[in-house]
């Protein structure tokens, strides 16, 4: 499933034009984005919980050469899903 079957998802489910429901969609995700940016965690009960975690810096090698890379420090998002969406899947 894409961003435009979520949409086409939401407008039927909610009786909402495709326009209106892809704004709902672009909403949650920029909060969702924008709790992240905070470094704020994001749990939505029943899904999942939403985390930013910090990666340190190290050193990796190029498999084709050999020569040592610098690998900047990074931050990552993780997911964690939720019991009621591993009861659903399983």
């Amino acid at each position: 499933m894409n961003k435009m079957d979520l949409i086409a998802a939401v407008a039927d489910a909610t009786d909402l034009p495709k326009a209106k429901a892809a704004e709902v969609v672009d909403a949650v995700f920029g909060a969702i984005e924008g709790a992240l940016k905070k470094k704020t965690e994001v749990r939505l009960v029943g899904f999942g919980s939403f985390a930013t975690a910090a990666r340190k810096a190290t050193t990796g090698r190029n498999p084709r050469t050999g020569a040592e890379l610098k690998i900047p420090a990074s931050t990552s998002v993780r997911f964690k899903p939720g019991k009621g969406l591993k009861d659903a899947v399983n």
